[in-house]
């Protein structure tokens, strides 16, 4: 997944550290993008119109992108590969524009298999982690193991509490460069995911390319969001929220996350500094 784990578990069983690594083994096998022989990388090779069957972690990760493209009208996009590539942010370098609109209604799912219409390219980079925290959470749960914090990449799983009693107490991750106050929040049984420009960017010509690509742009993000922090009872979910509500913007994004009723905070990059905005959900949590 090209970043690291960690995982703080309380009386852990034999076998704890091995049982997390052969989840994440699976499930970069199946969805990560940079590995040739992974199952994406092969749906992404077959010719369009061709079913392959996918299995079970797959399946479920795609039907739940595809749910998310539903709900934010395309701003999360799971077929977003080409763009990705072409903005020098993949596996791939494309040259060209990329100009098909509206990839996610390019991928056709049914049952166990799926097919591509067009000639997109799946990308899980915006909810695979989310995803992989709550496989390695539900491992630990079928070892015995009822308390423990899970790291992977940013996100974070909470369950249970810490040995002297207390929550598992978080700070969120905050852009460095920007005077944000830190979110610190009690994991009960809960997960978080933050998106931000500040992970993965480049400059070009004294511009931030951040690597939030609006799909429906066809580029990153321009309106200057620097973060956004998402809790959530499923990690796959914050995590596919907090890149929405990125792509989104303060006004979409933050008016979706508050009719859904999500605990969620945007950091906005302005000329004068920076903007906080929170949906009542979130400001609840913090009284």
């Amino acid at each position: 997944m090209g970043t690291s784990w960690s995982a703080q578990i309380v009386a852990p069983p034999p076998g704890c550290a091995a049982a997390i690594e052969s989840v994440l083994a699976r499930i970069i096998g199946q969805m990560s993008h940079w590995e040739a022989d992974s199952v994406i990388s092969r749906f992404n090779r077959a010719p369009v119109g061709e079913w392959m069957s996918l299995p079970t972690d797959m399946l479920t990760v795609l039907r739940a992108g595809l749910d998310m493209a539903r709900l934010s009208d395309g701003a999360f996009d799971p077929a977003i590969g080409r763009l990705v590539d072409h903005w020098g942010f993949g596996p791939n370098a494309i040259s060209s524009a990329y100009a098909i609109a509206r990839q996610w209604t390019r991928i056709e799912v049914e049952q166990g298999r799926a097919r591509r219409l067009a000639d997109v390219a799946l990308d899980f980079s915006g909810i695979a982690k989310g995803f992989a925290v709550d496989a390695v959470a539900d491992a630990l749960r079928d070892m015995g193991v009822t308390n423990f914090l899970i790291e992977i990449g940013g996100e974070l799983r909470g369950d249970g509490i810490k040995p002297d009693l207390q929550p598992w107490w978080v700070d969120v991750e905050s852009p460095a460069d920007l005077p944000v106050p830190t979110l610190r929040i009690a994991l009960c049984d809960m997960a978080v995911a933050t998106s931000g420009d500040y992970r993965r960017f480049r400059m070009q010509d004294g511009t931030r390319l951040s690597h939030s690509i609006d799909p429906v742009a066809g580029q990153p993000i321009a309106q200057g969001v620097a973060s956004v922090t998402v809790l959530h009872a499923q990690a796959m979910l914050a995590d596919a929220w907090a890149t929405a509500i990125t792509v989104m913007g303060p006004n979409r994004g933050m008016h979706l996350a508050t009719r859904h009723g999500l605990a969620a905070r945007l950091v906005m990059r302005t000329d004068s500094g920076v903007q906080e905005y929170m949906t009542p959900a979130m400001a609840a949590m913090l009284d």
